[in-house]
């Protein structure tokens, strides 16, 4: 018998992983529409990973990072190895509480430690935030990492932290080194180098899920955390325009497209060398590329393969779309 064929490539619907978080609440249901399946906290919703499934068409089933290999450049394009996996992770997260006050380092940390391949820059979308929620944004100008670390000791590290109210439509991007923790009551969409790596510097003095204190990691923290200037937040809530652009760094860019009127937005007036991952925050709509079509609803994520030279976007929505710069 000959070699099977591969199925052709086409717009993925992915089935997110969602994780249980001491953090986590209840607003990835209420206000994305997602099925949890327990009454347990759940923070965050992994929508696009390594392992994530497709939950659409022939390859359904399928993790995303066995399809990198299988697929190679024609699902991730040009300058990707397959063997690392795919390079973002695309996330929703639902802060019911604070996370860790935490830092992450960049690629070249991330190896000397040898923790991984990859460090971790990523940005924040805030997709809904109750009155008064807050985000830390660092530590207050000026701190020295021996001032950092004496204050750890002497139990004042709160009294370092800088913190910054946020509205819906705000964002955020937070590169490598950036001491930060996402406040409580806040929604976000998150878009970030693919890596779990994180170094937490303050838990806040709480137990885990498993009752446990959850592991610190004070001097990794001090090694990467940048402490010469702080995040700028932008506010774009209040842009009524179609096309938003959000970030720009040189491991993603993210737009926010608002779709209206049945009119279609095309991708592709030159052929497309990059993946696309479309993620909806409000509303549906439909996305055609490769001869398919496939439905997409508030809280849900596609990706659409780097292959597919042109595709169109259409229905009533608000879809963030995130992929890699062009290089």
């Amino acid at each position: 018998m000959g070699a099977s064929v591969k199925p052709s490539l086409y717009p993925f619907l992915m089935q997110p992983q969602l994780h249980v978080k001491v953090w986590g609440g209840r607003k990835l249901a209420t206000l994305l529409g997602k099925e949890l399946p327990t009454d347990q906290p759940y923070g965050e919703s992994w929508e696009l990973h390594d392992t994530t499934a497709v939950a659409n068409g022939p390859l359904a089933g399928k993790r995303l990072g066995e399809l990198c290999f299988d697929y190679r450049e024609a699902l991730l394009g040009p300058g990707n190895n397959p063997t690392e996996g795919f390079p973002l992770l695309a996330k929703l997260l639902d802060a019911r509480d604070w996370l860790s006050v935490q830092v992450h380092p960049n690629d070249e940390q991330a190896r000397a430690f040898g923790d991984g391949l990859r460090g971790k820059t990523e940005a924040w979308y805030v997709v809904d935030a109750d009155p008064g929620a807050r985000l830390i944004i660092g530590v207050e100008p000026g701190t020295t990492r021996d001032a950092l670390r004496q204050a750890i000791e002497q139990k004042r590290f709160e009294q370092l932290l800088v913190y910054a109210p946020v509205t819906a439509g705000d964002i955020l991007l937070i590169g490598a080194g950036t001491i930060h923790a996402l406040g409580p009551g806040i929604l976000i969409y998150e878009i970030q180098q693919s890596s779990d790596l994180t170094y937490r510097f303050y838990d806040w003095g709480r137990l885990g899920l498993d009752a446990s204190p959850r592991e610190l990691h004070i001097e990794k923290s001090l090694a990467v955390a940048n402490l010469d200037r702080l995040p700028e937040i932008r506010h774009t809530g209040n842009l009524n325009r179609d096309v938003i652009p959000l970030f720009h760094c040189a491991y993603f860019q993210t737009e926010l497209y608002r779709l209206h009127d049945g009119q279609p937005r095309a991708f592709g007036d030159t052929p497309r060398r990059r993946f696309d991952i479309l993620t909806c925050i409000e509303g549906s709509g439909m996305v055609e590329g490769a001869g398919v079509q496939v439905a997409f609803e508030k809280g849900q994520t596609l990706l659409v393969p780097a292959s597919i030279e042109r595709f169109t976007l259409s229905g009533e929505a608000r879809v963030l779309r995130s992929t890699q710069p062009d290089v």
